[in-house]
Formats: C-alpha cells, structure tokens, sequence
C-alpha cells in the first residue's frame, strides 16, 4: 500500500484526496503525518509540508502539484486532465489559479484571524491578492457546474479547498467573502459542492476547521487562566 500523509484542513492535502477519490484509487491509505507540524516531521520530509505521498519502497514524494501528476501518470482513468493539450492547459491554468493566487494567499492570511496580533499591512496585501484573482477566475470559470471542460479535472480538485478557505476563513480576517461578488464563481462554488467527490472533502475540511478552532478555545482558556492565577 502507498500512504497519503495528510491532514483534514490542509487544502493542498485536500486537492490530492479529492483527486484520489474522484479515480476510485484504493491502494492508497491516508494518515497523519507523524510528527506534524513540529520539526520531527522534517526528518520524514524536509520541506516540513503536507502532503506527502509514500511509495511501497519508501520512496518519498513531496508537494501536491507533483503528487497530482504522479497520480496522473500512474492512475490514468478516469482522466482528471484534457483530452488536447490545448485543453489540458486550460485545466493547469485554473489549478495554478487556484494553488497560487487562491489557495497560497489563504494559507499565509489564516494568521492574521487573530486581532490583537494582526499585522494589518500583511493581511492587505494577501486579502487583496486573493480579491483580485477570484474576480480574474471569473474570465476562466466554467459555467456548467465544472471548473473547465464539464466535467470533473484537477482544476476542481484544486479549487474546492481554496474557495473553502475563502468563504470560511478570509472572514475570520474582518475581510469580506469576495466569492458572492463575482456571479460565475458564486454559481460555480454552489454547484460543485452537490458533487459527490466535492461534498466528501467538504466534510473533511469543515472537520479540520472545527477541530482548530476547539485548539484555539482551549489554548485561549488555558491562558486566561494562567493570567488570572497570576494576578
């Protein structure tokens, strides 16, 4: 058996599972990464990052585009890319969207949530990056329930977890959900999540969420009362 090292609320390990689902892989087992994220973790993987997919000799193969296209290659039906090249790009260029300008911009603002440690600057220039191409996404966007060619690819799996994080997170950051905005996206967004492989990684993410925020709960209580014994 292969293993996916992967946690709930990560959305580039989010992309992977929902590709492994949509092709119906069953070699492949998903787990925790042991370690994760502390820097035991890095002698596992030393960019220190999840996902990270395990090959039967050991082999050890890191970030999830190269992940995708190893699933790709060795996993060929059903086919998550175009069927021409000119298609096949189209699918790249809304999973780069979505992995670049969506997804990379939301992991680095889910910091900037907490108010008192806010560095408004920061959230800014990250909140305007991820409203400046979610309105780009509208020229892209396909109109039929698909992200690119009617029917489920990479670009989907890509963009579910990134337009997740910006309806769920980016409010956390006193900055508004730019998705209602931007008509072909907000039709997008509703239609994908009725599809099955979607809805599965939703439910793994909106798990991942609250289980960070019953941490934050408890480290926020653990520290009113540590300032209270002393005082």
């Amino acid at each position: 058996m292969k293993t996916l090292y992967s946690g709930d609320l990560s959305p580039y390990s989010a992309k992977v599972r929902m590709q492994i689902y949509a092709k119906g892989i069953s070699d492949i087992q998903l787990e925790r990464p042991p370690g994760f994220p502390l820097e035991e973790w890095r002698k596992t993987s030393p960019i220190g990052r999840i996902p990270v997919l395990k090959l039967e000799d050991g082999t050890l193969i890191a970030e999830s585009e190269v992940i995708a296209e190893y699933l790709e290659e060795t996993y060929p039906e059903p086919r998550l890319l175009g069927a021409t090249p000119v298609e096949t790009a189209r699918i790249r260029t809304v999973s780069r969207m979505a992995d670049i300008y969506l997804m990379n911009n939301m992991f680095q603002i889910s910091g900037q949530s907490n108010r008192a440690n806010r560095n408004d600057g920061v959230r800014d220039l990250l909140a305007n990056g991820v409203i400046r191409n979610v309105k780009a996404l509208e020229h892209y966007i396909g109109e039929d329930g698909f992200a690119v060619s009617g029917r489920l690819t990479i670009a989907d799996c890509s963009l579910v977890p990134a337009l997740f994080l910006i309806q769920n997170v980016l409010p956390t950051t006193d900055v508004e959900d730019p998705i209602p905005g931007a008509p072909k996206v907000a039709a997008y967004w509703a239609a994908i999540q009725k599809n099955e492989h979607a809805a599965a990684i939703l439910v793994e993410l909106y798990r991942g969420l609250e289980e960070r925020r019953e941490l934050i709960r408890r480290m926020n209580a653990k520290a009113k009362a540590e300032a209270a014994a002393a005082g």
